[in-house]
C-alpha cells in the first residue's frame, strides 16, 4: 500500500509540468545568486555558497533531493556570477547551469543597486525507475531518457546597504519546450521577491527577519524568517511557508569569511502523514575585497 501511494504521489509530478518547477530553500537567505543575478559582486567579496536539501524523509524512493552551488565576485563596477543546480524528483532529474553578469550603480552613501541578468541551460532526465510499467504505452519510457537541453534567460534588480537588501527577478523568461519524443515538458516563467532587514539589539545582538516570495503566475509561495545573531558568531533562527511547513536553522561562523547551517522543515500540508520532515546544509565562504586606499601627493614647494 505505502509504495503504491509513493507511485501514485510521484506520478503526480508529471501533471504539475506547467506549475511550479524551481526548488525550494528553506536557508534562501544564503542562496540569493540563483534566484537573481542582480546579486553577483554586490557584496564587495569573492563568495562561495553551497545547500543541499533532502526533502520529505521517509517518503520513500522519489523524495526531492536538490543540491546548488553559487560562486559570485566583483570586477569594478560588475558583478560575475555562476550558477549549477542538481535536483531530482519522483523520475526526474533536472540539471542547470547559469552565468550572471551584473552592473552595480551607488545609491546614497552605503547602497548599492544592481541589475543583472544570467543566461544559462536547463536538461531534464527521466530515469524511468517507475515502480510499474505499462509496457504497452508509448508515453511511459521503460528506461532513461533524456530531454533536449534548452536555453535560459533570467533578470532581476537587487539593492543592498550595510541593514538592508530587497531584490525582484525573473527567471524562465523563454518558456520552452522540452521535448522526450512522446511527451514534452514545459518550464514555466517564475518571479521572485526577497528582502530583508538587520535590526542592531546591542553590541551583541542582532536580529535579521527576511521574506522570500516565489510565484509562477498561477500559484504563490511565501517564507517568513527571522534569525537571531549572537556576537557575529552564532545564529538562531525559524520560519513559515504559508501551508507548508515551519522551519526551524541554526548556524554558525566557523572563522572569518566560513559559516555553516543547517535547517529543519516541520511539515504542515497533508504529505506530513508521509514524511518526516526535511533537512538543509548550507556551506559557505567568503572572502573580503579591501580597497586600497589612496593618498594625494603633496608637494612641499606649496605647503
Amino acid at each position: 500500500m505505502k509504495r503504491l501511494l509513493t507511485a501514485l504521489v510521484l506520478l503526480s509530478f508529471t501533471t504539475l509540468s506547467y506549475g511550479q518547477q524551481d526548488p525550494q530553500f528553506s536557508q534562501n537567505m544564503f542562496n540569493r545568486l540563483y534566484t537573481n543575478p542582480a546579486v553577483a559582486g554586490s557584496n564587495d567579496a569573492i563568495c562561495a555558497n553551497l545547500l543541499y536539501r533532502t526533502q520529505w524523509v521517509g517518503f520513500g524512493k522519489g523524495a526531492p533531493k536538490t543540491g546548488v552551488l553559487g560562486i559570485e565576485a566583483p570586477l569594478g563596477k560588475f558583478g560575475v556570477g555562476l550558477s549549477v543546480l542538481s535536483d531530482k524528483y519522483g523520475f526526474f532529474n533536472n540539471l542547470q547551469f547559469k552565468l550572471a553578469l551584473a552592473y552595480h550603480l551607488n545609491v546614497g552613501n552605503t547602497g548599492k543597486l544592481g541589475i543583472g541578468v544570467d543566461v544559462g541551460y536547463m536538461q531534464l532526465t527521466n530515469n524511468g525507475d517507475y515502480i510499474f510499467n505499462d509496457p504497452n504505452d508509448p508515453l511511459i519510457p521503460v528506461g532513461s531518457v533524456s530531454g533536449n537541453a534548452v536555453p535560459d534567460l533570467g533578470a532581476g534588480l537587487y539593492y543592498n546597504s550595510q541593514k538592508a537588501y530587497l531584490g525582484v527577478s525573473a527567471s524562465h523568461l523563454i518558456e520552452n519546450e522540452i521535448d522526450f519524443g512522446e511527451s514534452s515538458f514545459k518550464t514555466k516563467r517564475h518571479y521572485y521577491l526577497s528582502g530583508g532587514y538587520s535590526f542592531t539589539l546591542s553590541p551583541s545582538l542582532a536580529l535579521k527577519p527576511s521574506v522570500h516570495v516565489k510565484s509562477d503566475g498561477t500559484s504563490t509561495q511565501a517564507d517568513i524568517n527571522a534569525n537571531l545573531h549572537v556576537k557575529d558568531v552564532v545564529w538562531l533562527g525559524a520560519s513559515y511557508r504559508l501551508q507548508d511547513a515551519f522551519v526551524l536553522m541554526a548556524g554558525l561562523n566557523i572563522f572569518k569569511g566560513l559559516r555553516l547551517g543547517y535547517s529543519y522543515d516541520l511539515t504542515t500540508s497533508p504529505i506530513k502523514t508521509y514524511s518526516s520532515g526535511s533537512h538543509e546544509i548550507m556551506l559557505g565562504y567568503c572572502y573580503k575585497i579591501t580597497k586600497k586606499k589612496t593618498y594625494p601627493i603633496k608637494n612641499v614647494r606649496y605647503l
